[in-house]
Parts: structure tokens; sequence; C-alpha cells
């Protein structure tokens, strides 16, 4: 954990922004009869975090023994310092309602939540989940998708190749994506347990995004972030098209335009601007028009409309 945060402050000086969150975690990271000390630490270590980290908290699913303690103690006295609790095996609605409370409980009003459905039932919950006011995110689980089928998805199916191609584990993927998408929330991607293979994981990162619809990807492995990164930044010709854009639809005051023999209004206004952002949060360098709107003097992001 101190590693990760370490290296989250070395990237955020590298690029200038901080381009990944670290999630601390008590689900899997917490020995047996030490959920408590373990909790302490990650609150601490959220605490102690550099100015400008981005840091979450995997709690314990809300049917564990140890959850409600997790929340009283960690959003209790570091809420102002996370960027977001994480809710594992979550099933249903009711399981984020429970989840809200006790953020509410602890104090921790403004807090978004993290999900992961991990489950056939859940996933049959996903736009419900998703609809949610306070769920800000949904992950995938894809190891525990897979032992909740009982052997009916083979062991590849949690492999590099077998997540992209067994029809199960590739609808699941699609109905996280859809639901967010619905409902205007964050999809992100499962892991990848192949973490020495940097080939692999910028596959599968680039699968994600381009055919699936995902927006965000977890690491479990340090080498992993710079070729999700990669995969899912923007190239620099997307960037210069989308930049050109956006600059002559600002000096036509958002009416249409022609723009490479092509009409854009502003329905593809909306699809350029969130490329830009989305180079922005990966730290690509953007065009110094475009780097306007992201100043304290620019105009702000809503006025892209």
């Amino acid at each position: 954990m101190r590693k990760s945060l370490q290296l989250q402050v070395e990237m955020t000086q590298e690029f200038g922004t901080c381009v990944f969150d670290v999630t601390l975690d008590c689900e899997d990271g917490a020995p047996v009869g030490g959920e408590v000390e373990h909790a302490a630490l990650v609150t601490e270590l959220a605490l102690g975090a550099a100015p400008g980290a981005r840091v979450g908290v995997r709690v314990h699913p809300v049917d564990h023994p140890s959850f409600q303690a997790d929340m009283a103690t960690i959003a209790g006295q570091a809420a102002k310092r996370l960027t977001h609790i994480m809710v594992p095996k979550v099933e249903s609605v009711a399981d984020v309602q429970l989840a809200e409370q006790a953020l509410n409980e602890a104090g921790a009003h403004d807090l978004p939540l993290h999900v992961l459905i991990e489950s056939p039932a859940a996933l049959n919950r996903a736009f419900d989940i998703a609809a949610h006011p306070r769920v800000q995110s949904i992950s995938f689980g894809l190891m525990d998708f897979v032992s909740a089928h009982g052997g009916a998805i083979p062991a590849d199916g949690m492999g590099i190749q077998g997540q992209f191609t067994h029809p199960l584990v590739l609808r699941a993927k699609l109905e996280i994506a859809s639901a967010c998408h619905a409902h205007g929330k964050v999809p992100s991607h499962c892991v990848v347990t192949e973490f020495k293979n940097t080939e692999a994981i910028r596959m599968a990162a680039q699968k994600a995004a381009r055919e699936l619809g995902y927006t965000r990807m977890w690491s479990i492995h340090p080498d992993q972030i710079r070729p999700i990164l990669q995969a899912m930044a923007p190239s620099e010709a997307q960037i210069e098209q989308a930049s050109e854009i956006i600059l002559a639809a600002q000096a036509a005051q958002w009416a249409p335009i022609s723009h490479a023999g092509q009409l854009h209004d502003r329905a593809s206004y909306r699809f350029f601007w969130q490329l830009i952002e989305r180079a922005h949060h990966t730290g690509c360098r953007l065009p110094s028009g475009i780097q306007f709107f992201f100043s304290g003097d620019g105009k702000p992001a809503r006025s892209v409309s």
C-alpha cells in the first residue's frame, strides 16, 4: 500500500495531474482476526496521503462481521481525505442502501460509493444499482463471477483470452458498462492476472475501452499502470482532431461548423470534449488553446454542452 501511494506521488509529478487512484484493501488485505488493526492502518495511510492524492478504501462486504467497524473507523475518521469507499459483493440496491446508511452514520454524507458486481444475481440488478445516486462507479469482479457459476464457466474464462470471448463473461461486462452509461456512472474493467505480460495488459485495456465501453480499469501490480494509461488515453491524432473541432466550435459560439468536410454540432462537440477530458485525466499533452479550459481562468467544462 505504501509503495502504491509513493508511485502515485511520483507519477503525479511526472504527468502534472493524478492519473490513477489507489484503493487500499480491507476485504482481501486484512488477515483473519486482524481486521480492526488493518482498518486502523488503512485509515492512517489515507490520512497521511500526499495533497492531491486520490485514495479510496475497499471495505468488507455488507454481510461481513467487520463491515460496520470498517465504515465507522475508516469513513468516520478519513472521509474528508478519501475519494470513495468501495463495497465488494454488492447483490442488490438494498446492499447499497446499507452502505449508504453506514456512511451517513459515520458522518461521511458526501463520500461516493464504488461497488463491485460479482455474481449472476447482482448482474441482473446492474441497472438498478447504477441508478442509485450514491453510486459513482461499478467494477466487475471477474474471478468471483466465474466461480459463482459452479464450474459452468471453465477456468480460462478468468484468463486474458477467455474473459473476452466466453459469452457469459462478455455479456456481464457489456451489461455493467451499459448500466453505468445509462445512469452517468463510471464503468471500471476487471483485473488481468497476467501481470508480467505487458502486451497482454495493453491488449486487455484496449479491448475494454474500444470495444466494451469501459473508461477505467483495475491494476493489481505497478507494472500494469502505464500500459493501462497508454491504452485508454486518446492518440495524438485524436487529440489534435478533437482540439481543432472544439476550438472552432467555441469560435462559432457552439453553432454547427464544417471541419475537414464534415458537419459537426453539439452532439459531436460533446463526444470530442469527452475525449479531451479523458486525455487530460490520463496526463496527455494538450494544445495551449485547450489547456485554457482546465486553468483557473478558463471556461468550465459545462460550457461545452
